[in-house]
């Protein structure tokens, strides 16, 4: 490719993922997290400057950011004053006006309860910093909440949940660990999102002895990390191991190249796996390309790997390094063969990348079409309106894990033990929910492909002509 067309393909890639829109239909800005992108440096404050009172609620404020209904809002001024009455009739009106709020049906089952006896757990989300995905874990516990709720309650108790905004800032995360820690009514948690999150807090969890379930964490570092710390998607190891066997033994290719954040836990742990388990499939990973580095081109990091030989370009991006990684998409122009990690698998790939992310194959935890037996995706279209992400299902794995560690024993050591347990066992949206004695779920990962859409134009299920389809 002559230099004035590579200059032209990087200039159309910068300006795509500069310029991305945000329409479509709610599935697809919501459904698999069109992310948005605030960092906040680890150990700084938080951008603001909100005080611990004010990033946890259990009904009496919303976090959600942006425009807030009148209904909600009278909704949650009478949960602060305890006129539990008037707050269900508020929160019902307002989830007639929006349907897919979860924090809103949420607060709908809290005022429900009451002052009455509950078990409580709290959910731990990135509200400041990355709103869409923290909906999308909601949703998944929101329905759990309303399911179990709904049938009597655990043994006839009702489950009551926190929301705590942790703005994915390790920090932040371990401060609110400490806070729920020294609640005596917390009996289990749901996250954090980003495996640097659920390290830093899970050593408060640890030592506080509360259970801590991470329906997003994926990091190696997490296994044998903590008795107390578990989680719900596969691990790296995982994800890298099916992603090498897919390229060495259905591909039939050995020389890959690695694209990766040296910031982020998540991508580096992704990264480093994914090179010892091509080695182990008698490949090898000939370079690996820093998207952190201010000098990263992706033009030239695509030249070099295909001098080198190069057949795979392997994206292990996180959030932050995901517009880098289309740029190489871009570039590619289909040349290369295209792996990549979870986070690659939002709407924002299938928008910017279009035709030349086509036959880009992803390790993913969950596809709403994996598994054509489970009646999850049926009963969360009914209760949203609308399909839901990977992170839905497995954030209502976590909640349904806990739930039935409260039925064994609905206390925090209780909760440990039964999680714990070889016999423990229970069913999710992503089939059997079993823990390992790492504290790691018990399952495999789900291979999907970019293929344009099977209905046309716009109609397809995303809505960008493009959609996930899983690799059967």
């Amino acid at each position: 490719m002559s230099q004035k067309n590579e200059t032209k393909i990087l200039a159309l890639a910068l300006l795509l993922t500069v310029g991305i829109v945000g329409g479509g239909a709610w599935w697809f800005t919501n459904g698999f997290g069109a992310k948005i992108s605030n960092t906040i440096v680890p150990g700084s404050e938080p951008a603001n400057n909100l005080s611990l009172q004010d990033r946890i609620s259990f009904g009496e404020k919303t976090l959600t950011p942006g425009a807030v209904s009148a209904e909600k809002k009278e909704g949650v001024q009478a949960i602060a004053t305890k006129s539990y009455d008037k707050a269900i009739a508020n929160f019902t009106d307002a989830l007639k006006l929006r349907r897919n709020d979860p924090e809103a049906l949420i607060f709908l089952n809290n005022a429900r309860i009451g002052s009455s006896k509950s078990y409580t757990i709290v959910a731990s989300v990135p509200f400041g910093t990355d709103p869409n995905v923290s909906l999308e874990i909601l949703r998944g516990i929101a329905q759990a909440q309303n399911q179990v709720n709904s049938s009597g309650g655990v043994k006839g108790v009702p489950l009551r949940v926190g929301i705590a905004n942790d703005d994915d800032n390790p920090e932040i995360a371990k401060q609110i660990a400490s806070s729920l820690v020294t609640n005596s009514e917390v009996l289990g948690v749901v996250g954090p999102n980003t495996s640097d999150s659920t390290l830093a807090a899970g050593t408060v969890y640890n030592s506080g002895q509360l259970v801590a379930i991470s329906p997003t964490s994926t990091s190696v570092k997490i296994s044998n990390f903590s008795r107390y710390v578990f989680r719900t998607v596969p691990s790296d190891f995982m994800a890298a191991r099916s992603l090498a066997n897919y390229m060495v033994r259905t591909l039939q290719k050995k020389n890959a190249v690695v694209f990766f954040n040296s910031q982020s836990n998540y991508s580096q742990s992704l990264k480093s796996e994914f090179v010892s388990s091509v080695s182990l499939e008698g490949g090898q990973v000939s370079s690996e390309f820093d998207l952190s580095k201010a000098d990263f081109s992706a033009a030239k990091s695509v030249e070099q790997a295909t001098k080198q030989g190069a057949e795979v370009l392997m994206l292990a991006a996180n959030t932050e390094t995901l517009d880098k990684a289309l740029q190489v998409v871009q570039i590619n122009q289909k040349r290369l063969t295209l792996l990549a990690g979870d986070d690659v698998y939002t709407a924002k790939t299938l928008e910017i990348g279009r035709e030349q992310a086509v036959g880009m194959v992803l390790a993913v935890s969950w596809h709403i079409d994996g598994d054509r037996k489970s009646d999850f995706p049926q009963k969360s279209r009914q209760l949203w309106g609308a399909d839901v992400s990977w992170r839905s299902a497995l954030s209502y794995d976590a909640t349904v894990a806990l739930i039935a560690a409260l039925k064994l024993n609905p206390t925090r050591s209780g909760v440990q033990q039964a999680l714990a347990s070889s016999d423990f066992s229970t069913t999710g949206a992503s089939g059997t929910i079993r823990f390992l004695a790492s504290g790691d779920r018990n399952a495999p990962v789900q291979l999907v492909k970019i293929v344009p859409g099977s209905r046309s134009g716009t109609n397809s299920r995303s809505g960008t002509g493009y959609d996930f389809e899983p690799v059967r």
